[in-house]
């Protein structure tokens, strides 16, 4: 067995060693009809444009794709650039727009778009005309590989139940080199996948033929990631079977979270654009889904028909009604550990970094403040989007509503949710999105503090110090000190995982969802015991 697992690691590591190999391979040459075709497709009738365009990247061959997209950015800003000039020179004269028509044009979105786009239509060579061969050789080989190394641990660890696995001393589980490697990969992946696209083109070539299986048109760096994300969250899962075998709260638990984030997360949004309706995930809630509400979302929902509207009435519902009602029952457990994707991924691929998570008070007081500050923020932007929306108007209070949500969407969206919230798990931990940065863990926090009936119940006489519970806390919670004094564990950061419950060798924790009245708190708790010692002193 072990063996297999060593073989299925050296089989991981090729693939993973041809997959980020491909970034590297084949090369990049506009032809003249694929450039006019792209200028029809987007209405580009500049001639500063397409001549642009034309000198930097049609007929040149052998370009590979740092070249290719180093010639697209400089077009864009050189064309931009002069039309601007030229703009602001006509606008001084009489008769300006005639003699501004031809300038009228200005290429539009952002530059690692365009480079993108034009990178799909002249990528040539392995990855772009054998994408059947070269997906065996990155993810057919990275799958395989992963599965080796996985499924043997069934017949290794013997019985079930958690073991002492050595986390702390694995290079891997506590900031080895192994460790850092995979955070260097993960934070490149994201800045990659965020600001760099056209870099990542030839991986897009590879999931073209699920793309237009599923949706009908070519893959994007988009549905490269959903893909990435279903196919690393599916294979981890297999671990956490394995692990928790014992457990049937985290077997059900996993199941729902893949089950989630495959169909509803993945497949049914593609399928809807297949049939040509909007996008959606029908259990992203705002304000995680944070553009919900912006302009170009509700003016596309709106143009959309019954089923845009639809989709805009079950998206405020989900988060005005069922989000609160849910908590009220289960905890924000049901949505944060059953059902959303960055805790699925968080629970499968950030598992066995769970115990990184800082439980220090100064952690503690850092998330609240953050999260919080996170929380404002959005409703703020949201805010300001409605207003401008209905009033038509760009800005409130002399602040432009598309630089805030530009703002968000960049240090929050991109950098915190993504970059951070992903590529630090080795480091931080896994749930470092959940904990300091998304707003509904924050809004759903709230509603568990105070008007829920979940807790965590303990039970002090079994509890043996063994700290385990603690130690896996993924949200940075000292479940032991609770576990100690017999006390309910009511926090507004805990997402119910269960894992503290799974890996207490004496059966202390329990999830629970009963009566308001049954809910302890541990602060009346802790200054009850003070008062009452103080009462025997002053007797004695």
């Amino acid at each position: 067995m072990k063996k297999i697992k060593q073989t299925g690691l050296i089989v991981f590591l090729i693939g993973l060693t041809f997959f980020i190999g491909t970034i590297f391979i084949g090369s990049f040459s506009l032809k003249q009809n694929e450039l006019d075709t792209f200028l029809q497709e987007q209405q580009y009738k500049s001639t500063l444009v397409k001549d642009a365009l034309e000198k930097a990247v049609v007929n040149v061959e052998n370009l590979n794709i740092f070249e290719f997209s180093s010639r697209v950015r400089a077009a864009y800003a050189t064309s931009n650039q002069y039309y601007d000039a030229r703009i602001a020179q006509f606008s001084k004269e009489k008769n300006w727009e005639e003699k501004g028509k031809q300038y009228q044009y200005k290429i539009s979105g952002k530059p690692h778009s365009l480079s993108f786009t034009l990178a799909k239509k002249a990528g040539k060579g392995l990855a772009a005309e054998n994408t059947a061969l070269m997906w065996f050789l990155t993810f057919g080989l990275g799958i395989l590989g992963a599965l080796m190394y996985i499924v043997p641990d069934v017949i290794l660890l013997g019985k079930p139940g958690i073991k002492n696995d050595g986390i702390f001393l694995n290079a891997a589980t506590n900031r080895g080199w192994i460790g850092w490697f995979a955070f260097i990969f993960l934070v490149s992946f994201y800045i990659l996948l965020y600001f760099y696209p056209d870099f990542i083109v030839n991986w897009v070539f590879l999931v073209d033929p699920i793309s237009l299986s599923i949706s009908g048109n070519p893959g994007s760096q988009w549905f490269l990631y959903g893909f990435l994300y279903c196919t690393v969250m599916t294979v981890m899962a297999v671990r956490m079977y394995i692990k928790y075998r014992h457990n049937k709260y985290q077997i059900l638990r996993t199941t729902s979270v893949l089950f989630f984030q495959i169909v509803f997360a993945f497949l049914i949004p593609e399928i809807l654009v297949r049939f040509e309706k909007p996008w959606y995930d029908f259990k992203n809630a705002f304000p995680l889904d944070y553009d919900f509400f912006f302009r170009w979302n509700l003016e596309e929902l709106l143009s959309s028909g019954g089923f845009g509207l639809f989709i805009l009435v079950w998206g405020t519902v989900l988060t005005v009604v069922i989000v609160p009602v849910m908590v009220y029952f289960f905890g924000k457990r049901w949505y944060c550990s059953w059902v959303c994707g960055c805790g699925g991924l968080a629970e499968t691929l950030g598992d066995p970094y769970r115990q990184l998570s800082s439980k220090t008070l100064l952690s503690w007081r850092f998330e609240r403040i953050i999260i919080h500050a996170v929380l404002v923020f959005v409703l703020v932007m949201t805010g300001f989007a409605l207003y401008t929306f209905f009033s038509g108007a760009s800005s409130v209070i002399g602040i432009k509503t598309q630089t805030i949500q530009d703002v968000y969407g960049f240090l929050i969206g991109s950098i915190f949710a993504g970059v951070i919230g992903t590529g630090f798990y080795p480091i931080f931990g896994n749930r470092v999105w959940c904990r300091f940065g998304c707003p509904l863990a924050a809004y759903l926090g709230f509603i568990q503090r105070f008007k829920s009936r979940f807790r965590i119940t303990t039970n002090g006489g079994q509890c043996i110090s063994c700290g385990n519970c603690s130690t896996y806390c993924e949200q940075g919670i000292d479940v032991r000190a609770y576990a100690q004094k017999g006390e309910n564990i009511v926090r507004s950061s805990c997402v119910g995982c269960g894992i503290c419950s799974a890996v207490c060798p004496r059966g202390v924790l329990k999830l629970e969802n009963g009566p308001e009245n049954g809910r302890i708190n541990p602060t009346e708790i802790l200054l009850g015991n003070d008062v009452n010692l103080m009462e025997l002193v002053t007797r004695k």
